[in-house]
């Protein structure tokens, strides 16, 4: 069947009908593989999307969700309580730093980061009353929150926004830590970490009674490509939040559970948010899954005033996601991937370094196992490819012809230019499987190179 005709033969709504008539179909995973219909074998290199962390075809939470389906697969939230997702939000308690105690559960990250919205903004007007103003969510450009009309608008993908742009509500923005390319000319560490301390500028121009949170990602994911903050950076912002009495939601859909190693990435540098968002890996890729989790002074405000919580989904707190919920984080802890992900991250990290010497190599950057490589024209000047030469779209099928799956991106320089990957494996995998994989994309890239050069 040629493109065309699979194409206009298939009921699904793709992401892409560009891509849809090509792309492989893939009818098995096992570990860290997946298969595709002609029996080859790919090294799932980034988890899909970072999800799939403790591999495919895991049967502890396959069996784990299959029991609880048999059993109670759904209950309504508003009626019912259910043990299953009070086990799932314990477990996720027991892992999340400091007071972070209480978990709402939704089907993803987007509605985790929504959750968290209106968590920030419920606070005050526990606190202070239904008169308060403070309802604003600050962010950052080169940032991805999630697909609603509501994460769009507080995000700053800017490749994403476009089409739906005329139907936000718009959410203030500073620049993001993007030292590679900084928006101010400068360097670190004489800069001062002058991106952070933009956020007290614009709580200043904004004014500090209309903002409720400020939200980030620890490491840029998707739309930079495992951005790493400079070390003072969680410091300096959280200092600015305390003293303009705005809460920190660290959004960890994709720097969560485990992949950085630690169960969070900000425990790095020893910070501690208001609220943390998780998804993607937090139910190993087996369920739909999302959570914002709470601090012990929010929920305690709320208790202490209307007692309720005004928002929710039909699929909130669902049992049967719950159970992989549950499941996952006993699979990690017993497994202890944490760990793992923090030595094989470590690898990981020096093969990509010594791929520096090739010439389409700008920046490696990364830290566990969430790395991501800068592709240029030029290295000495840092130029990027012509975005017609889709220079990531070159590296992510010459990886794919050698059994590598990549996480590709585009645009991170202006919203047009800057082509960049993720890698990132499953948390299970091994040393060989970090050197074949270091091997795989080698010449992937040296292939690449040659191709894009010439």
């Amino acid at each position: 069947m040629n493109q065309e005709n699979r194409v206009m033969a298939t009921h699904l709504i793709p992401r892409s009908y560009r891509d849809f008539g090509v792309m492989r179909t893939a009818v098995k995973g096992e570990g860290i593989y997946l298969y595709g219909e002609d029996g080859k074998a790919y090294i799932d290199g980034c988890c899909g999307a970072l999800l799939s962390s403790i591999g495919h075809g895991n049967r502890e939470v396959a069996d784990a969700v299959y029991k609880q389906m048999t059993t109670v697969e759904f209950a309504h939230p508003s009626r019912w309580r259910t043990t299953a997702s009070e086990e799932a939000a314990a477990e996720l308690a027991s892992i999340a730093p400091g007071n972070l105690n209480h978990a709402w559960f939704g089907s993803g990250g987007s509605e985790a980061n929504e959750c968290a919205m209106k968590l920030a903004r419920s606070y005050f007007v526990e606190r202070d009353g239904s008169g308060s103003s403070k309802s604003l969510c600050i962010a950052r450009w080169n940032s991805y929150h999630g697909s609603t009309l509501g994460t769009m608008a507080l995000a700053g993908n800017m490749g994403r926004r476009r089409t739906h742009f005329p139907m936000f509500k718009e959410s203030p923005k500073i620049e993001t830590h993007y030292c590679y390319r900084c928006s101010w000319g400068l360097k670190y560490p004489d800069c001062g970490v002058l991106c952070a301390k933009k956020l007290e500028t614009e709580i200043r121009r904004i004014g500090r009674q209309y903002v409720a949170a400020f939200i980030a990602e620890p490491v840029v994911g998707s739309s930079i490509g495992a951005c790493v903050p400079p070390k003072e950076y969680w410091g300096i912002v959280r200092d600015i939040c305390n003293r303009y009495d705005i809460l920190l939601i660290a959004d960890e859909i994709m720097t969560g559970m485990g992949r950085t190693g630690k169960a969070f990435c900000v425990e790095h540098w020893g910070v501690l948010p208001d609220i943390i968002t998780s998804a993607k890996a937090l139910s190993g890729g087996y369920s739909p899954a999302g959570a914002a989790v709470s601090s012990d002074k929010i929920i305690e405000t709320i208790l202490a005033g209307s007692g309720a919580f005004a928002h929710g989904h039909t699929y909130n707190a669902n049992p049967a996601t719950a159970a992989a919920i549950t499941a996952t984080i006993r699979f990690m802890k017993k497994n202890k991937l944490f760990e793992n992900s923090s030595a094989r991250g470590e690898e990981l990290g020096r093969s990509l370094h010594a791929m520096e010497d090739i010439p389409i190599v700008g920046e490696v950057r990364g830290m566990g196992l969430m790395w991501g490589v800068e592709l240029v024209e030029n290295k000495e000047t840092r130029k990027p490819f012509d975005p017609v030469k889709k220079a990531a779209a070159v590296v992510t099928n010459a990886c794919l012809e050698r059994g590598l799956v990549i996480y590709p991106g585009t645009g991170q320089i202006d919203g047009i230019e800057g082509d960049q990957f993720l890698i990132a494996p499953p948390l299970i995998v091994t040393a060989a499987q970090i050197e074949d994989i270091a091997a795989r994309l080698r010449e992937a890239l040296e292939v690449s190179a040659e191709k894009l050069l010439k």
